[in-house]
């Protein structure tokens, strides 16, 4: 084995170190047995990713997912994207028509579908839906409209409501108001936070106000809406509603200068969104960023530590929650700074993770891509383990504890930006289209 000599003198045992062959989604499988211990009887298994758009952890996550349910029989896979989208990309994968490109632009948010990688992910879904005797089901966990819009989750409501109380009229100012600072892309953040501050108070209080009566309404009459819908149409409507009620909050805490409760308010809400699905389903596959799934707060640069949805679905679902964390060395990760607006998707990683990482650790511990297992390793390995106190995510570092944030850590050594699927571009919002034509791949 050769390791990485910046960082040699700290590196993990070959005994705690479980190589995978391959990241390509269609490969054999035996090289994830270490998973049958690993996950145990646990209903959610989460999959981190230290940044979006990597082709990598696309990869990875789909491995992952197949083997979870050739061989394990989980039934769905829960992602970090819209809720109420994410509708369309079941409906495709359990077989329903419609053109992919389509279907991926329009099922997804926050530019998740727009991915050759993600569309052999759900293209597999729905070979494995015309032939597996199980199928799986797709669900979104996140905020409608790319966490910038309310009128997704408001038009899924007043859909629902059309048919359970048709005689009922949604106040008309709600969608007015919403419709002022909406914006249907993960390109129109910067246009709709400061749109909704010239929102008048008492406008931004009325709306407010009209979701809590929408939500009163839904659940003081579910007896009589489910005489005339189905329960999964209510429970569809209603968990939409509570999504877009959310989403109302974050914008309210952000106008008040507080980041921070808005990001409390969405893990809270995502943490309830995955209940949700178990209530529908046996066992999950959930695919988010790192600084989700953890069992530990995520601390933004200049932000006090916050509660994830890790931290809830642990709290919740005890030894039903598994985490499989990720980490990487080098190549090109998200670029989170204004220019990404302007079609600068990625930036480059520094040559060599941060000293006293767990990038680092990993990087030292074996050159390809492998996995640990952090509950089952040598007493000097944990050791090594504890001495780590911050983890990468993207171009900045949180601080953390390995060991109580994961289950298992999958390294990837080098990862690349996900290649642009030219069919799902072609139907996202035109200023998608232009950051996408400013964007020269490397």
């Amino acid at each position: 084995m050769t390791t990485n000599t910046s960082t040699a003198s700290i590196r993990l045992s070959d005994e705690a170190v479980m190589p995978l062959r391959t990241l390509d989604p269609t490969g054999p499988l035996d090289d994830l047995e270490w998973l049958d211990q690993a996950i145990g009887d646990a209903r959610v298994v989460a999959i981190g990713e230290s940044a979006h758009y990597n082709g990598e952890f696309f990869q990875l996550r789909h491995r992952l997912l197949r083997y979870l349910v050739e061989r394990h029989g989980f039934g769905a896979y829960a992602m970090e994207s819209g809720f109420v989208e994410g509708q369309l990309i079941d409906h495709w994968v359990r077989g329903g028509e419609g053109r992919l490109g389509q279907v991926m632009a329009n099922g997804t948010t926050s530019l998740m579908g727009l991915w050759t990688q993600m569309r052999t992910h759900v293209e597999w879904m729905r070979q494995h839906h015309r032939t597996a005797s199980h199928s799986v089901g797709f669900y979104g966990i996140d905020m409608p409209g790319s966490m910038v819009s309310l009128l997704p989750g408001l038009d899924a409501v007043s859909a629902y409501l059309a048919d359970a109380d048709p005689e009922f009229r949604i106040d008309p100012r709600i969608r007015e108001t919403a419709a002022v600072f909406a914006a249907m892309s993960a390109f129109s953040a910067p246009a709709a936070i400061p749109a909704y501050g010239n929102v008048a108070d008492e406008c931004r209080d009325a709306l407010t106000a009209g979701l809590a009566d929408l939500m009163a309404r839904m659940t003081s009459r579910r007896l009589d809406y489910l005489r005339l819908t189905t329960a999964d149409a209510y429970e569809r409507a209603l968990r939409a509603l509570n999504i877009t009620v959310t989403l109302d909050a974050m914008f309210r805490e952000l106008s008040r200068g507080n980041p921070q409760g808005m990001m409390l308010n969405r893990e809270a809400t995502i943490a309830d969104t995955v209940e949700w699905i178990l209530r529908r389903e046996d066992r999950i596959v959930l695919a988010a960023h790192n600084g989700h799934v953890q069992r530990w707060p995520t601390t933004l640069p200049g932000m006090p530590p916050s509660t994830t949805m890790g931290m809830h679905l642990a709290d919740r679902l005890g030894k039903d929650y598994l985490v499989i964390g990720t980490t990487s060395a080098n190549g090109q990760t998200l670029n989170t700074a204004p220019d990404f607006y302007t079609g600068k998707l990625f930036t480059e990683l520094e040559p060599a993770p941060r000293s006293g990482s767990l990038d680092a650790l990993m990087a030292a511990s074996h050159d390809g891509p492998f996995a640990t297992d952090l509950r089952r390793l040598s007493p000097a390995d944990a050791t090594t383990v504890r001495a780590v106190s911050q983890q990468r995510f993207g171009t900045f570092y949180s601080g953390l504890s390995p060991l109580e944030a994961f289950d298992v850590i999958v390294h990837l050594p080098h990862v690349t930006p996900a290649g642009a699927d030219q069919a799902a571009l072609a139907h996202a919002p035109r200023e998608v289209q232009e950051a996408f034509s400013q964007w020269k791949p490397a």
